[in-house]
């Protein structure tokens, strides 16, 4: 755990983990925008069709995004969603995750 210094606030390394496949194009923009949202953050590409359990748990669902073991979308990712959920998870304020 590091110190943000000024803050008051001690702030953790958000992991954002992002479940996809080859060739999925939604799964192409999710990482893009994972990206770009997820600068602050560990982020982990990890491709479903290289382990069966994997497969059979996300199926046809991906991409789905999981921000420190919590699902947050899943399909088609919404501009915005990840920035703010990250930014909350730092800040440890789980409490209104929903709410990213």
């Amino acid at each position: 755990m590091s110190l943000t210094v000024g803050s008051g606030r001690r702030r953790h390394r958000v992991v954002v983990e992002v479940f996809t496949r080859d060739e999925c194009p939604l799964c192409e923009e999710a990482e893009v925008l994972v990206a770009k949202e997820a600068r602050h953050a560990r982020v982990r590409r990890i491709d479903v069709d290289t382990d069966d359990g994997l497969r059979q748990r996300y199926g046809e669902r991906v991409p789905v995004v999981v921000v420190d073991g919590r699902e947050i979308s899943e399909g088609p990712l919404q501009p915005g969603l990840v920035a703010r959920t990250v930014r909350r998870a730092r800040e440890g304020r789980w409490a209104d995750w929903r709410r990213a």
